[in-house]
């Protein structure tokens, strides 16, 4: 009795996890099958812990091994490129461009959810960090407040867009900012920024900074994708090197981030590195890496590193580049086919047109 309440549980796990795995691969954009794709390695995990226990059991539980086995691999094919064992795409910047701090910029990205008041957790983290830029996202009015405060002497350039349904941001800059736009990209009330940033050395980058909104189980992500891909396509045009940072809510092994990338030819510093998993901050077997930073070949990687718990959901993440004269003899990434460019042209313009709010804005009310 007992094996056989041990094989239909194990049968019914298999089936969960296939089905989870082979959903995400028909890239229909909804969010319960777009969220799939987050919990890729604790679905690799849980396959690979439940063949183990078939092949123990033996008998007429070979075949779940078998199919728990090809899922595990399947599912560790997507994050093995965020270990050390796979090829860096972003370069180590070498002891010559590390020297040179004239061409260096860092930038701190934190998610401060809210609703969190734990001010003075941020405040002295970006004081302990010094970066040149700090972001903060979900700001309201009172968040921006505190942070007006904390650092009005530190840094000169500010952007604020205070809002209350969870889509604020807060961007805080010692480096020179120019030709600054708040934009909402394709929701009303989901801002974006778009800046240029000029280096001590005179040289220009363009930065943008996203939050587009969550993948939910009712409703469709093309908000979120079309908003991604759209600066995907921006940043291949972009004149000057680019960084495209902020809370994506989407992982880094999704359709859309790899679409992203191939729209955008950014490079992820985090491949052959690490996850550096940003989310949830408060459950360590519910974590994956929504907090992103991109950047053109032109960047070498300093520095990356996921810093300490403020109180959010999210951790904060920093990232220090180094700037250089040509861009990294990196393994190419595969171009967006003409095809692909036009059914997301085809897709923003569809998502414009829709007149709706933000999902989850009143997530974050009292």
């Amino acid at each position: 009795m007992a094996m056989s309440l041990a094989g239909y549980a194990l049968w019914s796990l298999t089936g969960a996890l296939a089905l989870a795995t082979l959903l995400p691969l028909s890239k229909l954009p909804f969010g319960a099958i777009r969220g799939l794709a987050f919990p890729r390695a604790q679905m690799a995990i849980l396959a690979a812990l439940a063949a183990v226990f078939a092949v123990m059991m033996g008998g007429p539980l070979r075949g779940p091994a078998v199919m728990l086995g090809i899922i595990a691999f399947v599912q560790l094919g997507y994050i093995i490129k965020f270990t050390p064992i796979w090829p860096k795409r972003s370069h180590r910047a070498t002891p010559s461009q590390l020297a040179d701090k004239t061409r260096q910029m860092s930038l701190l990205c934190a998610n401060v959810k809210m609703s969190n008041r734990s001010y003075a957790r941020l405040m002295r983290l970006i004081k302990d960090q010094d970066p040149d830029v700090a972001v903060a996202i979900e700001v309201d009015a009172e968040w921006t407040q505190a942070l007006e405060e904390a650092f009005r002497d530190t840094y000169e350039n500010w952007v604020k867009v205070p809002q209350d349904n969870g889509y604020g941001l807060c961007l805080m800059s010692r480096l020179t900012l120019h030709d600054t736009k708040v934009r909402m990209l394709i929701t009303e009330n989901v801002p974006s920024i778009r800046t240029g940033l000029t280096l001590p050395s005179g040289d220009p980058v363009e930065l943008h900074i996203l939050h587009p909104e969550p993948p939910v189980i009712d409703h469709d992500t093309k908000g979120r994708d079309s908003e991604i891909a759209l600066v995907g396509l921006e940043a291949q045009r972009a004149a000057v090197p680019t960084i495209v940072a902020g809370d994506l809510n989407d992982v880094a092994w999704s359709t859309t981030t790899r679409r992203f990338q191939r729209l955008s030819g950014l490079l992820d510093p985090r491949v052959g590195r690490g996850l550096y998993n940003t989310f949830h901050a408060d459950y360590a077997v519910f974590r994956w890496p929504l907090d992103h930073l991109f950047h053109s070949a032109q960047f070498r990687l300093v520095s990356i590193k996921r810093l300490d718990h403020i109180g959010s959901d999210h951790f904060p993440i920093f990232f220090q580049l180094a700037l250089t004269a040509q861009p990294a003899d990196a393994t190419p990434i595969e171009p967006a086919t003409v095809e692909e460019e036009v059914e997301v042209r085809s897709m923003i313009r569809d998502e414009r047109q829709r007149d709706r709010a933000p999902i989850g804005e009143d997530w974050e009310k009292d």
